[in-house]
């Protein structure tokens, strides 16, 4: 997530650089040409705009589509937290005087249950954005934690050897972390350290950890549809490569009976430019925040949702020594 209060300029112009280039090229070209005589490469504009205008509304679509799966990733960690801290002084008040081995262990299940949990969102998929060059590029700005630390070892810090190799082996981790919580507590239930209504209620947080993973899991695994993917792609790069050629004849009617006559012609590249910049740019703005787990600049900080959820936790058990929140390294932070 940027913390910041915007991204600068020169930064957002590095970061479209290449589509620049690109866009620069594809308007020079056909200027070029109409310059040294190919005066049938004019196509009226009128089409074009109408073109123009399907694609400014599938790209909004789309837009508006990635906001809402960043907006409820956001959501589902938000929620994440306020049960994570219900769970922790429910959890905390029903147990601790008769077993308080019990709650911290469980309290360090959930620490652990966040970790792994994390660690699955931020598994790359082939849909996801940030093995293209632009988005390589521009991550070496910042950390993602979970590519500098191994699961195996950041769970060491919260399980015991023999828990931590039966839950290595599982497929889904963060289920089997869950699921060991739900036997911990039906243990406890059956020593009569529970009764009915504590047990129902704390059983009642782990369904909604359940719930919320399940709800990440399925944003992290259901990509933005291919179909609307792909006909933005199509129709964008129709509009990016006509916009040139209804441009030429205006811009060359711009400058008769003038000094300029003839030239003006080449004002075509950088009112081209500036036309597909603003709708390629537009896209890959939507694109950066389609997928939220999978650690861009505009993803939601679940590693550091994590961290604040354990300081908040062990803060409940009056622990002194507490591990240190996680700030953004040049305004980013995940």
């Amino acid at each position: 997530m940027h913390s910041g209060k915007r991204f600068g300029t020169l930064e957002f112009i590095i970061w479209t650089r290449r589509s620049i280039y690109v866009l620069t090229l594809l308007s020079a070209i056909p200027t070029l040409l109409y310059f040294l005589g190919w005066k049938f490469l004019y196509v009226p504009w009128q089409p074009i705009a109408i073109m123009g205008t399907a694609v400014a509304f599938i790209v909004g679509f789309k837009n508006n589509a990635s906001y809402s799966r960043l907006w409820e990733a956001r959501q589902i960690y938000g929620a994440i937290i306020n049960d994570s801290r219900s769970f922790g002084y429910i959890l905390r008040d029903t147990l601790s005087s008769k077993n308080p081995h019990k709650v911290k262990e469980m309290f360090f299940r959930h620490y652990a249950w966040l970790t792994a949990l994390r660690f699955q969102l931020r598994e790359p998929r082939a849909w996801e954005n940030m093995n293209t060059v632009q988005f390589d590029e521009y991550s070496r700005k910042y950390d993602v934690p979970e590519k500098l630390s191994k699961l195996e070892d950041e769970l060491k810090n919260y399980l015991s050897e023999t828990e931590l190799q039966y839950i290595l082996s599982k497929k889904n981790k963060a289920t089997q972390l869950m699921a060991s919580q739900s036997r911990e507590l039906s243990e406890a239930y059956e020593k009569g350290e529970l009764n009915d209504f504590q047990w129902t209620q704390i059983n009642q947080q782990l369904v909604k950890f359940t719930d919320s993973q399940g709800k990440a899991e399925r944003i992290k695994n259901f990509p933005y549809p291919r179909n609307f993917s792909s006909i933005t792609t199509y129709l964008l790069l129709l509009f990016i490569v006509f916009v040139p050629f209804g441009l030429l004849k205006e811009f060359d009617k711009l400058g008769e009976g003038t000094t300029l006559e003839g030239w003006t012609v080449w004002f075509n590249i950088p009112f081209s430019l500036l036309v597909t910049w603003c709708f390629h740019t537009l896209d890959s703005v939507g694109e950066a925040s389609v997928n939220p787990f999978e650690g861009s600049p505009n993803d939601v900080p679940i590693t550091q949702i994590s961290r604040t959820i354990e300081i908040d936790m062990r803060d409940m058990l009056d622990e002194s020594d507490l591990p240190p929140a996680i700030l953004p390294k040049n305004n980013i932070v995940l």
